[in-house]
């Protein structure tokens, strides 16, 4: 506490006076901050009287945890903002009108759809070679056991690679979900921020559809 005091004393004139009510509802003045109103606020006076500064209580230690939690929480909630305008910015640079918007996201599914496609094509070569190998197990379809073990083979590499192919697939049919969520959800922001960006200054944009 003495410490406490001596740092809020430091480069105090003769002149300053510190002035307070302290728990038993007395007043107190001192030229000097003053021990018994450290858990309360107390005055730090002008030599005129007037009020230079207005001294808050001492804080506890859970009291001064609390006030830098806030203090943290305000500083991210400021950052966050911050970000959010930063994105909505770039999203406005990057997409002037729904019309570069929509054709990105042709783009992005197209991209997709091309491998979709060759992903298939690979599908019906396998099947073409699936086929001419049951061709080859017509010999055997009386006794199948007969059958050489690396036809077998083949087969089982067929069954295999189409299995694969199929679901690549299916994750590139995930893929494209993915790609329409996210510019519809840019799409959302892009609408709004259209809007405000049209509407005459000191006029509130319509909500948009």
């Amino acid at each position: 506490m003495g410490c406490l005091l001596a740092a809020w004393g430091a480069g105090a004139s003769a002149q300053t006076i510190y002035t307070c009510v302290d728990g038993k509802g007395h007043k107190r003045t001192s030229d000097r901050p003053i021990a018994e109103c450290l858990d309360r606020e107390q005055y730090e006076l002008n030599p005129s009287g007037t009020v230079r500064r207005t001294i808050g209580p001492n804080m506890t230690a859970s009291e001064r945890a609390a006030a830098e939690a806030k203090e943290r929480e305000i500083a991210e909630e400021r950052a966050r903002a911050a970000e959010e305008k930063r994105r909505e910015r770039a999203l406005l640079i990057r997409y002037p009108n729904k019309g570069v918007h929509d054709a990105e996201r042709a783009e992005a599914l197209g991209q997709v759809d091309e491998v979709i496609r060759a992903a298939n094509k690979r599908v019906v070569e396998l099947a073409a070679q699936r086929e001419s190998l049951n061709t080859e197990f017509e010999f055997y379809k009386k006794d199948p056991s007969r059958a050489p073990a690396s036809l077998k083979r083949q087969a089982e590499d067929i069954e295999h690679s189409t299995g694969v192919q199929k679901r690549f697939i299916a994750e590139q049919e995930g893929e494209k979900k993915r790609i329409n969520a996210r510019f519809d959800e840019e799409l959302a922001t892009l609408r709004k921020l259209w809007a405000l960006r049209a509407a005459p200054t000191g006029v509130a944009a319509p909500p948009s559809r």
